[in-house]
């Protein structure tokens, strides 16, 4: 073999290498691309189920109402014998049954029906009184978006907001109550002087009382007193780290009027929608959007893949570059 042919191998040699590792190069993007689009599609999936596990339409058939008097509610007590309560908040979402468990972390995790849950329930201080006889009782729900749980609480925050919504209602004891909330507080979740329960005796209830009042960001002046059954409604707080939201009411006999009802249509109305994606776009089923955003990715790839290649020299059967058609040489 001359030196002239083996000179000619060894370039073609190297450019066939050069081509096999861009292909495996283009190969591997291609694969990370569609895995990641794969775990994009389940993280959205796995997000949704999360959300509406904790939505309150899924309960709805197990509220207490005069119409079925009580007897769905029976139903979920069979179901989950530690469901004794009901909590609605006006002019929101919070619409759910309330548990009470043997300790205060079994329903982070754990459902209104017992089972496995990221979303958990709304439940009360295991060392509170499921009458609600205490002086003040504590209800605790994880903060969620799309207004699921307690992640209306901290809208509360906004004067306006916590001036339009005054009442609720809780249901326990087989009978309707009203709730009148009266301030929103923001506090530490170590704060012991703000979750205490059992609080007895007329000056460490008024003192009690005296801390809300003085801790509030809002009040609203009902009088409340010692005489009173306070309930605070408590979830972590989206702007301290160990921050939590508390929404103060107080218990009455007095059943109050929901000005805020709503129909099926509307009362839903917000959930499951992305935030900041204006028109259509929240109304797509979310596999579709999933799709849509996969496609577009690809095309994204294929587009950089040819924008990559055009640069490259082009080449004829040997493997010798052929200039493109007004370059220059600059050898």
């Amino acid at each position: 073999m001359s030196a002239t042919a083996k000179d000619h191998r060894a370039p073609q040699f190297g450019r066939k290498a050069m081509l096999l590792m861009n292909g495996i190069v283009d190969t591997t993007i291609m694969i990370v691309i569609l895995l990641l689009i794969i775990v994009g599609c389940y993280a959205m999936w796995d997000s949704k189920q999360v959300y509406e596990a904790a939505d309150s339409a899924h309960y709805e058939v197990y509220k207490p109402t005069t119409e079925n008097e009580g007897l769905s509610f029976k139903e979920l007590q069979e179901i989950n014998p530690e469901v004794f309560a009901w909590l609605t908040v006006y002019g929101t979402h919070i619409d759910y049954p309330v548990e009470q468990g043997m300790n205060n972390m079994k329903y982070i995790n754990t459902n209104a029906e017992g089972r496995y849950s990221l979303s958990g329930a709304i439940f009360l201080d295991y060392r509170g009184s499921k009458d609600f006889s205490d002086f003040s009782s504590i209800l605790y729900g994880h903060h969620m978006d799309k207004s699921t749980m307690f992640g209306e609480i901290e809208y509360f925050s906004d004067r306006q907001y916590f001036e339009a919504r005054q009442y609720g209602s809780l249901y326990f004891s087989r009978q309707d109550h009203g709730l009148e909330f009266f301030a929103f507080v923001h506090a530490s979740a170590y704060d012991e002087a703000v979750f205490r329960t059992k609080i007895t005796g007329r000056e460490a209830q008024q003192e009690y009382l005296d801390l809300l009042l003085f801790m509030a960001k809002h009040t609203r002046d009902i009088q409340v007193t010692t005489n009173d059954r306070i309930v605070l409604l408590s979830t972590c707080s989206a702007s301290s780290t160990n921050g939590r939201d508390i929404l103060v009411g107080r218990i009455t006999e007095e059943v109050y009027e929901d000005q805020f009802k709503m129909n099926e249509t509307d009362k839903h109305s917000n959930k499951f929608t992305v935030d900041g994606l204006p028109g259509i776009w929240p109304q797509i089923p979310l596999w579709v959007r999933a799709v849509m955003i996969g496609l577009l990715l690809v095309l994204l790839a294929l587009l950089l893949s040819l924008i990559i290649n055009h640069k490259k020299p082009y080449r004829d059967k040997r493997g010798y570059e052929i200039r493109r058609k007004g370059e220059k040489d600059y050898e």
